[in-house]
C-alpha cells in the first residue's frame, strides 16, 4: 500500500503509519494495542483504524470494576509493629506478617481498571484497497485514517475534546462522491481482549446495549457484581454514542444474538444501519454511576438514569455546534478543543541535528530503523517518541495521575489492574510534567493525591499509630488507597519513602510557577478536602470551609502543600523511636523504654522497606534503615522547612527549628568498602546488587542531594555502576532503565542516560502506535506509558537541570548530540527557559531566560562544559569561579528576559 498524500497536509506535527492492526471480533489478543489514541484526562478513545472494520475502545478514566475484597485495613496490622520492629532488629528473617488468627498474611488487592463499550464500525469495502495512511495529529489530539479503493478516497477523524468532554468521529463520503453506508454496533464484553483472564470475574456484570427506536443513539450499560462491602455494590458504568447522519438514513436493526450470558437485554444485540449517507457524525461520552440500584432491578428496568445523562450531554454538544445550515460543525468543535490543547503541546519544543533527515518515516519504519542501528539512539526516531510521549501526557493528564496504562485500556483484567503504582510508575510518568511546562497534568495530580489522602492518613494510623501523618500505600486503584495489597513478601505496609516522592511533583510544580489557585475539581470528594484541610480537627470551621468551597479553590502554599507536607513531615518524626538507634560508632542497639537519643546517637527506621530488594544472606525484604527511607525523610523535610519559611505562619520559627533538629538525628548514609552507597545504612546487611530497582538512588534523582555533595555522588556512580555489572536476572523492565536514565541525567553522564533509554527503543518495547509495553520484551504482556512519559523526563533531565536559584545548561548531553535544541522547559526557580540551542562545532551555546516569578530574584547559571566568555543581552558578562567550576550570576526582575550567549 503507498500513502495517498503528502503527511504534512495530514498534521503539521505527528505521527504516522502506513499499516493498521484490525482487532478481531472474536480472540482479539493484543491487537488493541497497536491503535492510535486520543484523550483529555477523563474520556478517550484507542482506534486501530482499520479501513472497513475500524473500532473505537472507549476509555473513562474513573472506571474500576470491583472484587470482593476487603476494602479496610485489617486491624492486628497495628498490633504487629512491635513484633515486626524486634525480629528486624535481631535479624529474624523468618518472622512473617500474619493474620490474626496466626496464619501466614495474604495480600487482597485493588480494584481493576477496565475499558468502556468496544463500538464496531463496519463499512462496505469497494473493490480493492489501494492505499491507505492513520495518523496522530499532535496539535489537535485528532487521530485519522485516509484509505483508497475503486469508490475513491475515504477520510475518517476523530478527537477527544478538552472543552466538551466527548469524543467525536466525522466520517464523509468519498472523493468521487460515493455514500457511506455501514453498521454500528458495540462488541461483547466477552469478545474484548482479557475477558475470562485473571482474577476478577467479568462474567458477574450484567450487561445492556441500546439502541433507541429513531437510532438516535447507541450505547451499553453494566451493573457491577454487587459485592457486600463494596462502595460500587449498587453501582455500574455506561458509554452513549449520539449518530447523526447527513442526507442519508439511519435505522435500528438487530443483529444475531451472540448468546452472550452477560447481555441481559431483550434484544441481545441492537444495532444502527447507515443507508447512503453524505457524512456521518459520532459523539460519545462514557461515565460511571455509584447509583444504578440494585442489581436484581437491573434486566428489567425500562430506563437508567446514567444513560438519560449521557445523551443529554451529547446532545448540548450537538446543539453548541450546529451551524447556520443546520449541520454539525465538526471543525468548530475541534478548533475549540485545540484552543486549549495545541498550545499545551506547543510549549515545549524539542529538536536533534539528523532528526529531520527521516521526517516522514512511518512509526514501524522509525522502530526497524532504530533496530537496525542497536549501538545508538536514531534522533528521528527518538524526536518523534519524545513528542509522543508529551501528546499522551496531555491526553491522560488532567482528571488524575497517569494510570500505569496512561489512560487507554483495550483489555479487561489489564496487567497489575493498570492501578496507579507509587513506588515507580506514577512517579516515572510525572517527572516530565512540571518542566515540561504542562499546565493540566499538575492539576490532575494534585486531585489525585487529595482523593487519596484520607486513606493515607488511614494508612499511617494503622500500620504504626500515628496521628496526623501520611503514609503512602504503594498501590491505588484511585478510589481507594489503604493498606490491602500487602504481605510478607511484599511488606507494602512499611514502605515509608512514599509521601516524600509523591509530594515532590507538588512541591516541583510550586518551585516552577509559583503559588496558584488550584480549582477545585468534581473529582476531589468532599470528605477528602473535609479531611486534609483539617474540618473539625483543629484546622479550618465549617463557615471557613464552606467559604473556601464557594471561592472555587484552594491555595497551593497553604491549604495544600503546607498541610500536606507537614503531615508526611510528622510521619517521619513518630517512626523515629530512641527505642532504637545507632551508637556513635554507628552500631545498633535496642533500649527499650529510652526517652531520647544522646549526643551522637542516630535514630534507625524500623521497619523499612527498599522494593523489592533484600541484603545477600538475608531472606526477608522486611530491613531497616532503607536508603530510600533516609533519603525520602530528608527531603521531606527540607521541602516542609521551604514552605514554612515562604508561608510565615504563626510558630513557623518553631516548626523549622523542630524539623532541623530531626534532620540532624536522622540515620546518615553509609558507604560499602568500593565506596558504593549501600542500599541499606545498616552494617548488619551485605548488599544485594543483582537487582533492576534503584531505590537507594533517591539522593541523585528524585532527590538532589548529590548535586552539592561530591563524596555522596561518586558513591551513587558506583553504586550504579554496581548494578550494571551484577544485575543479570531482571532487567527487561522499562520502568528500571527510566529511572536509571533520570539518575544518570542527574549524575550529568550523557552517554549512560541514553544507554539506559537504548534497550526499550532497539527491541520490542514500542507498538505501532508508538504506545509502550512493560518491558523490552514483552514479557509480561503489559500496555505501560512509564517509558513514554519517562523518556521525555530523561531528555528534559539530560538538558536542563535547575533547583531554586540555580540552572544548569546541558549537564548531560550525549556525546553524539553534536547540535539541537530544546525551548519552553520550566526551570525549578519560576524562570521558563524559552530557547536553549548548542551547536559544538560552532562552539556555541545560547538561551533565553524568562522570570515569571513576581519578585526580582537572583539566579546562578551554569554551562556544564568548558567555555571561554559570556554575553548577556550582548554585553560581555564576568563569571564566578567556585572551585573548578565557573558561572554566572545574574539578577532577573518580575517577567524579565534575558538572553546568554556562551563561547567556547
Amino acid at each position: 500500500m503507498t500513502k495517498l498524500s503528502s503527511i504534512s497536509c495530514l498534521y503539521h506535527k505527528g505521527n504516522h503509519a502506513f499499516s493498521y492492526t484490525e482487532v478481531p471480533s472474536q480472540n482479539p489478543g493484543h491487537s488493541w494495542r497497536d491503535g492510535m489514541v486520543s484523550g483529555n484526562g477523563e474520556n478517550g478513545y484507542v482506534t486501530s483504524g482499520a479501513p472497513y472494520c475500524d473500532t473505537f475502545i472507549f476509555q473513562y478514566m474513573w472506571n474500576n470494576f470491583p472484587s470482593s475484597e476487603p476494602r479496610s485495613i485489617p486491624e492486628e496490622l497495628t498490633s504487629q509493629l512491635d513484633e515486626a520492629r524486634y525480629h528486624v532488629f535481631t535479624l529474624n528473617d523468618q518472622w512473617k506478617i500474619k493474620h490474626s488468627n496466626g496464619d501466614t498474611r495474604r495480600r487482597t488487592f485493588y480494584y481493576s481498571y477496565h475499558p468502556a463499550h468496544q463500538l464496531r464500525l463496519a463499512a462496505s469495502k469497494q473493490g480493492k484497497l489501494t492505499s491507505y495512511v492513520r495518523w496522530t495529529n499532535y496539535e489537535t489530539a485528532e487521530t485519522g485514517v485516509q484509505y483508497e479503493d475503486e469508490a475513491g478516497v475515504w477520510t475518517r477523524t476523530s478527537f477527544t475534546s478538552r472543552v466538551d468532554n466527548v469524543s467525536i468521529t466525522k466520517i464523509t463520503q468519498s472523493s468521487s462522491g460515493a455514500k457511506i453506508n455501514m453498521i454500528i454496533s458495540i462488541d461483547d464484553i466477552s469478545a474484548m481482549s482479557g475477558a475470562y483472564d485473571g482474577a476478577s470475574k467479568i462474567s458477574e456484570l450484567q450487561v445492556k446495549k441500546l439502541v433507541d427506536s429513531d437510532a438516535q443513539y447507541i450505547a451499553q450499560v453494566a451493573h457491577y457484581p454487587s459485592y457486600a462491602g463494596s462502595e460500587l455494590a449498587d453501582g455500574g458504568y455506561a458509554g452513549l454514542t449520539k449518530v447523526i447522519v447527513v442526507n442519508g438514513t439511519k435505522e435500528r436493526i438487530k443483529l444475531e444474538d451472540s448468546g452472550e450470558p452477560m447481555n441481559v437485554g431483550k434484544e441481545q444485540n441492537p444495532a444502527i444501519r447507515i443507508i447512503d449517507a453524505e457524512a456521518v457524525y459520532l459523539i460519545t461520552q462514557a461515565n460511571r454511576t455509584f447509583n444504578m440500584g440494585k442489581i436484581e432491578d437491573f434486566a428489567d428496568a425500562s430506563s437508567y438514569e446514567i444513560i438519560d445523562q449521557l445523551l443529554a450531554s451529547t446532545r448540548a454538544v450537538e446543539a453548541r455546534y450546529v451551524d447556520s445550515a443546520v449541520q454539525f460543525d465538526y471543525d468548530a468543535a475541534l478548533a475549540a478543543h485545540a484552543s486549549k490543547h495545541a498550545p499545551e503541546f506547543n510549549a515545549v519544543q524539542f529538536q536533534l541535528a539528523g532528526a529531520d533527515t527521516n521526517k516522514f518515516a512511518d512509526n514501524l519504519e522509525l522502530i526497524r530503523m532504530q533496530k537496525e542501528n542497536p549501538a545508538t539512539v536514531n534522533p528521528a526516531f527518538l524526536k518523534q517518541v519524545y513528542d509522543q510521549g508529551r501528546y499522551a501526557m496531555i491526553c491522560s493528564g488532567g482528571a488524575s495521575a497517569p494510570r500505569l496504562y496512561g489512560m487507554w485500556t483495550g483489555e479487561w483484567n489489564p496487567g497489575w489492574r493498570a492501578i496507579y503504582t507509587l513506588d515507580a510508575n506514577v512517579n516515572l510518568q510525572v517527572a516530565a510534567m512540571n518542566t515540561g511546562h504542562l499546565k493540566y497534568s499538575p492539576l490532575g495530580y494534585i486531585t489525585f493525591f487529595l482523593r487519596n489522602a484520607p486513606d493515607f492518613e488511614y494508612n499511617a494510623r494503622k500500620a504504626y499509630g500515628m496521628h496526623d501523618a501520611l503514609q503512602i500505600s504503594v498501590n491505588s486503584d484511585g478510589d481507594r488507597a489503604m493498606h490491602v495489597e500487602y504481605d510478607n513478601d511484599y511488606p507494602f505496609c512499611y514502605w515509608n519513602a512514599g509521601a516524600s516522592w509523591c509530594l515532590l511533583p507538588i512541591y516541583e510544580f510550586w518551585q516552577c510557577f509559583g503559588n496558584q489557585h488550584i480549582p477545585i475539581a468534581p473529582a476531589m470528594r468532599l470528605e477528602d478536602l473535609q479531611s486534609i484541610l483539617g474540618v473539625e480537627d483543629g484546622g479550618l470551621s465549617d463557615e471557613q470551609f464552606a467559604s473556601v468551597l464557594k471561592q472555587g479553590y484552594l491555595d497551593l502554599e497553604k491549604d495544600i502543600l503546607l498541610p500536606l507536607l507537614t503531615k508526611q513531615a510528622n510521619f517521619w518524626e513518630q517512626i523515629c523511636t530512641p527505642e532504637y538507634f545507632t551508637d556513635i560508632e554507628g552500631n545498633a542497639v535496642y533500649e527499650k523504654g529510652k526517652k531520647k537519643l544522646l549526643p551522637g546517637e542516630k535514630y534507625i527506621i524500623i521497619p523499612s522497606y527498599s522494593p523489592e530488594n533484600h541484603p545477600i544472606g538475608y531472606s526477608s525484604t522486611l530491613t531497616a534503615n532503607a536508603t530510600m527511607d533516609i533519603a525520602a525523610a530528608r527531603d521531606g523535610l527540607f521541602m516542609v522547612i521551604a514552605l514554612e519559611r515562604a508561608v510565615k505562619r504563626e510558630g513557623y520559627e518553631q516548626a523549622i527549628a523542630k524539623w532541623e533538629a530531626l534532620l540532624e538525628q536522622l540515620p546518615g548514609y553509609l558507604y560499602d568498602q568500593d565506596g558504593a552507597l549501600r542500599e541499606w545504612a545498616m552494617k548488619e546487611y551485605l548488599e544485594n546488587n543483582n537487582h533492576r530497582h534503584l531505590s537507594h538512588l533517591y539522593p541523585a534523582w528524585p532527590g538532589y542531594e548529590t548535586q552539592q555533595n561530591i563524596e555522596l555522588t561518586a558513591a551513587v556512580k558506583k553504586a550504579l555502576h554496581n548494578r550494571n555489572t551484577f544485575n543479570t536476572e531482571d532487567d527487561t523492565a522499562g520502568h528500571g532503565w527510566m529511572h536509571k536514565a533520570l539518575v544518570a541525567a542527574r549524575l550529568k553522564d550523557g552517554d549512560e542516560m541514553l544507554a539506559s533509554l537504548l534497550p526499550m527503543m532497539v527491541n520490542d518495547g514500542y507498538y505501532a502506535s508508538l504506545m509502550t509495553d512493560h518491558d523490552t520484551n514483552r514479557r509480561m504482556n503489559s500496555y505501560c506509558t512509564d517509558t513514554l512519559f519517562g523518556t521525555v523526563a530523561a531528555v528534559n533531565e539530560a538538558l536542563l537541570y535547575s533547583n531554586t536559584g540555580e540552572i544548569e545548561l546541558l549537564p548531560a548531553l550525549p556525546t553524539d548530540w553534536i547540535a539541537g535544541s530544546i525551548g519552553g522547559l520550566m526551570a525549578r526557580t519560576r524562570i521558563e527557559v524559552k530557547e536553549l540551542r548548542w551547536d559544538l562545532e560552532q562552539g556555541i551555546v545560547s538561551t533565553t531566560l524568562r522570570s515569571i516569578d513576581n519578585e526580582q530574584q537572583v539566579v546562578h547559571v551554569k554551562l556544564a562544559r568548558p567555555w571561554a566568555k559570556a554575553e548577556m543581552d550582548g554585553k560581555a558578562i564576568e563569571p564566578a569561579i567556585d572551585g573548578q567550576s565557573k558561572h554566572l550570576i545574574i539578577e532577573i526582575g518580575a517577567g524579565e528576559e534575558v538572553r546568554i550567549l556562551f563561547m567556547m
